[in-house]
C-alpha cells in the first residue's frame, strides 16, 4: 500500500424496491474500477444482514490523486447518473487503516 492511500467507507440506504437494480449497478461500476483504475486498489460492498438495503463500501485508493481520477471515469458518472433516484441516504467517512490484508 501506497504511504499515503485514501481508504473511506460509504454508508448507504437503498430504497427497498429499487434494491436488485442499485445491486446490480454497484457491482458493475466495482469490477470496473478496479479491472480499468490502477489507482483503485480495493473495493468491497456489503449489506447488513437484517436490513439488506443499507449497504456498506470500503474503498481504498493509492491516493488523493487516484480517488479524484475514479471520480471523473465514464463508469462511475454512470452507477452515479443511474442509481441518484435510488439512494436515500449517503454517508461518507474517512477512515485510517490499522491492519488490511486480502488473500
Amino acid at each position: 500500500m501506497s504511504q499515503n492511500p485514501v481508504v473511506r467507507m460509504a454508508e448507504l440506504e437503498i430504497a427497498a424496491e429499487r434494491l436488485d437494480a442499485y445491486r446490480a449497478l454497484l457491482a458493475e461500476e466495482i469490477e470496473a474500477s478496479v479491472a480499468l483504475e490502477e489507482g483503485v486498489l480495493s473495493l468491497s460492498a456489503v449489506s447488513i444482514r437484517e436490513v439488506p438495503n443499507r449497504v456498506r463500501i470500503l474503498e481504498v485508493y493509492a491516493d488523493q490523486t487516484a480517488y479524484e481520477a475514479h471520480l471523473r471515469t465514464p463508469h462511475f458518472l454512470k452507477y452515479k447518473k443511474e442509481t441518484a433516484g435510488m439512494v436515500t441516504s449517503l454517508t461518507l467517512i474517512d477512515v485510517d487503516p490499522i491492519a488490511m490484508r486480502a488473500k
